[in-house]
């Protein structure tokens, strides 16, 4: 029996990227499940404002910002996954389509997803900030912000050696 040449095993390899399609459809019903809980919190804090001040008000805004930060975040992963491991997305075929979902290298699908933790965790530090006075220990405070700050740092990081990585592959443009 001869060893084959690499084609089935290619092949193989090849085909494997339509494993992620389960993953991406989870994320999809995980939109779904988002949707949901704004709905639900929307309700409830349109039947509750009235009741609270506005640290409560802002606090329950914020969640909803949250909410919608992270679906974006999904959003964001799934279209660049499917793109760049399943199948290419012809921007002519969709020219109503943002170009922001399609189009995705992953030097930027790592700025937007850190951008959208960090936007996620400053609302959340904000949020804990209007309610500082409920915690005894307000050292806490120090990780709360640390957190975004943190990947703002990373983000910056990152972008300096995307920046050198595109230049040093272009001949120092």
């Amino acid at each position: 029996m001869a060893w084959p040449d690499g084609r089935y095993i290619q092949a193989s390899i090849f085909f494997s990227r339509w494993l992620i399609a389960p993953f991406l459809l989870g994320l999809l019903a995980c939109q779904f499940l988002l949707l949901y809980r704004f709905a639900a919190d929307l309700y409830a804090l349109a039947f509750e404002v009235h009741k609270m001040d506005w640290h409560g008000t802002v606090t329950g805004v914020l969640n909803l910002v949250d909410l919608a930060l992270t679906a974006n975040l999904i959003l964001i992963i799934i279209f660049s996954s499917y793109e760049n491991f399943i199948r290419r997305i012809d921007p002519s075929a969709h020219p109503d389509w943002p170009e922001g979902l399609t189009q995705v290298d992953f030097g930027e699908l790592k700025q937007k997803l850190l951008g959208s933790i960090v936007g996620i965790a400053s609302v959340d530090a904000l949020a804990w900030y209007f309610d500082v006075e409920k915690y005894t220990d307000t050292s806490k405070l120090i990780w709360v912000l640390a957190f975004p700050v943190s990947f703002v740092a990373i983000m910056l990081m990152l972008a300096v050696a995307d920046r050198l990585g595109r230049r040093k592959r272009h001949g120092g443009e």
